[in-house]
């Protein structure tokens, strides 16, 4: 930990996210993490427990005098979003994150950070080893697999929980108190075709989309970021109309929840459209550019000459491949009409790659409304199965249905207007939080979300603000203090 880091507070919160900084932990490799987590339970000689997906559950009995409150969970999971620019040369399942302060965040080097979950995990630790604070029984979840379909939510068994409230640590804006979110459903299709010659008097070039921002495809899918798919998609559709492109390869994005940032494309033209070709792309850059000034304005479309391919997708799969993803819905489709300014209900075209005859495109759709999320869903089927496209709808999971008069809510507010001098905010969240799969399984709980504020996540931005993390920590010191009697 770097000096600066040291001298963060609160200096236990700050030096467990550290450790877990220096634990590679991407989604499905997080046996080191859970190694890490499962000892820190053991050393201070606290009831731990390891479930049979890795889920960690370590018990902390109540402070003197604290014996009669509720048992408080606190819950964050351990898996973090591995994205990084495409000149970091960072391996996520073997070096650590390099974190590092400017000014008034907390940022990583081209890479994603981890604040999202490491802050709230790191908080849940240091609540285990703190030995001055006042607070009735704990029970701390660290769940697996969060960010990639929520394994250890969905695989949580009844019974191994003891708790009455449950508290996750997985939101993003200090101030606000999350009482519901969206569920999820992904759309996936699945391109077969046969390569075909490289016809003669075509050159090949490779065109790359990058410069975008991207971000978390729930939390992020209203600020109108670019879609790098989606803005190489539109360069190839129309060279191929117009010119008689045809696509060798294609990789764009990387992760169903990251709106993507990047995207590339292996392609041949006749020799003779090649400068129309460039004088395209930079005029969608531009376009683009223009369309996107106020959100993302940093786009770049870079066409350079490539080396021959082995073979092409032929005119007609070009052709159905490329009016389907020009089709296919992106971005949010409805707002919620009590609260205009959430998204009730989004898709993210998340993944276009190309390999041994197969073209996939991954899609996530979010919603607060079920219905409204299997429409969604549906209207990418049909999109995708009219271009020939076998589709696969999957790694559903619920949303968190709101309770406005849980009792949780009532304390918490109580205790932030008592530090602050005004209520926190009350919101429903865009984004798939694990509280709808755990009520699921332990239906009796009373549950909340919360966190400090953390930008970009799911990104190489992303960065958590030095001065919500204090507040959040004291936020949730106190919180533990009034934690309601039995």
């Amino acid at each position: 930990m770097s000096a600066t880091l040291k001298q963060l507070q609160p200096a236990s919160l700050w030096g467990y996210f550290h450790d877990i900084c220096q634990i590679p932990h991407p989604s499905k490799k997080e046996e080191a993490i859970i190694a890490y987590v499962k000892s820190v339970g053991e050393k201070l000689g606290l009831e731990t427990v390891v479930d049979h997906v890795g889920n960690v559950v370590i018990r902390k009995p109540a402070t003197p005098g604290m014996e009669d409150r509720k048992t408080i969970i606190l819950q964050g999971h351990l898996d973090m979003v591995p994205q990084k620019n495409s000149d970091t040369g960072h391996d996520f399942e073997k070096d650590p994150i390099e974190a590092y302060v400017e000014g008034d965040w907390v940022k990583a080097r081209g890479t994603t950070l981890g604040a999202d979950n490491g802050i709230g995990a790191a908080a849940a630790l240091a609540v285990l080893s703190a030995t001055d604070l006042e607070h009735g029984p704990i029970e701390c979840l660290f769940t697996v697999d969060e960010e990639t379909g929520m394994t250890g939510a969905f695989a949580l068994k009844p019974g191994l929980l003891k708790g009455d409230i449950l508290i996750n640590l997985d939101s993003e804006d200090e101030g606000e108190l999350y009482i519901g979110c969206a569920g999820g459903i992904d759309t996936n299709a699945f391109f077969p075709y046969r390569e075909e010659a490289v016809p003669e008097g075509h050159v090949a070039y490779s065109v790359e989309v990058k410069g975008l921002k991207g971000g978390h495809s729930g939390l992020d899918i209203k600020l109108g970021r670019g879609n790098a798919i989606k803005v190489l998609n539109r360069l190839l559709w129309q060279a191929h109309r117009e010119a008689g492109l045809l696509l060798a390869e294609v990789d764009g994005g990387s992760l169903r929840n990251a709106i993507p940032r990047e995207a590339t494309a292996l392609v041949t033209l006749p020799e003779g459209e090649a400068e129309r070709f460039k004088q395209q792309a930079a005029d969608l850059q531009q376009k683009v550019a223009n369309e996107l000034s106020a959100a993302d304005p940093g786009v770049r479309i870079n066409v350079a000459s490539a080396g021959k391919p082995s073979g092409v997708m032929g005119k007609d799969a070009s052709y159905r491949l490329l009016n389907a993803i020009y089709g296919c819905p992106n971005g949010p489709m409805r707002f919620i009409d009590e609260m205009p300014d959430v998204v009730e209900t989004s898709t993210n075209l998340a993944v276009l790659k190309s390999d041994g005859g197969i073209v996939e495109a991954a899609t996530l759709q979010r919603s607060s409304v079920d219905s409204a999320k299997h429409d969604l869903g549906n209207m990418i089927r049909s999109v995708f199965e009219m271009a020939g496209a076998r589709v696969e709808q999957g790694g559903e999971y619920p949303g968190w249905k709101p309770d406005v008069d849980s009792p949780i809510l009532k304390t918490m507010k109580e205790v932030y207007e008592r530090m602050h001098g005004r209520v926190p905010a009350q919101k429903v969240i865009h984004a798939g939080l694990e509280c709808g799969l755990l009520g699921g399984v332990y239906p009796h709980l009373d549950m909340i979300s919360f966190g400090p504020t953390i930008r970009n996540p799911h990104s190489p931005d992303e960065m958590v603000n030095i001065r919500t993390v204090q507040l959040f920590w004291d936020f949730l010191v106190e919180t533990l203090k009034a934690a309601p009697a039995k």
